[in-house]
């Protein structure tokens, strides 16, 4: 089996690669990846990362977010999201947005893997998974960034509150609000609660 073939053989169908990594496994990596991408046993998706294509039926399968993501940061943690989400709330956001946000600790700034286009943010703190909640509290913290009517939204949002899990909500907004965020949701809280105990009082 000639050296090539052996690099070959580790390559692992829908898994992403940095060179570092594949650099264990050849002693002259750069022809390596040079023979494997004219080969289409590997893809470049940027400087440096690489994805090994899967067959399906349909052809080759593009890399999934989360496993390109994780290779990209070198592990996690980090949240996909994507602001379509938002239209999920039933808050009247129906904007689309051709975008995948990755809350990270590590990168900064949009970079294109693989023809798709990410954009990275650092924040101090996101939860494990998207939550209504959180996302919820990360519409408003984005309302600049949406292209509608910031007043509508959060009208809106304060509506879809006597809905939902105040105590939830006011924990996320806590954790993972802006200042904005914070006080917007405080105040509209306890204006919920207010109207909420009038209700049930009468």
């Amino acid at each position: 089996m000639s050296k090539f073939d052996q690099f070959k053989a580790k390559l692992r169908p829908g898994q992403t690669y940095r060179r570092a990594d594949l650099a264990q496994w050849s002693t002259a990596v750069d022809r390596h990846l040079k023979e494997a991408v004219q080969a289409g046993v590997l893809t470049k998706l940027a400087g440096g990362l690489y994805y090994a294509p899967k067959q399906t039926v349909f052809g080759k399968a593009p890399p999934e977010d989360d496993t390109l993501v994780s290779t990209f940061l070198k592990g996690g943690p980090f949240l996909l999201a994507s602001p379509n989400a938002y239209n999920a709330l039933g808050v009247g956001t129906t904007q689309l947005h051709n975008k995948t946000v990755v809350y990270n600790h590590k990168r900064h700034g949009k970079f294109a893997l693989g023809g798709r286009t990410y954009d990275f943010r650092m924040k101090p703190a996101f939860p494990k998974k998207l939550t209504a909640e959180f996302l919820m509290v990360d519409l408003v913290n984005n309302l600049d960034q949406l292209g509608e009517s910031a007043e509508e939204v959060l009208t809106r949002v304060k509506a879809r509150l006597a809905a939902s899990d105040r105590a939830r909500v006011k924990k996320a907004a806590q954790s993972y609000g802006s200042e904005r965020a914070k006080k917007f949701f405080a105040r509209a809280l306890a204006e919920v609660g207010a109207e909420v105990g009038t209700q049930d009082a009468a």
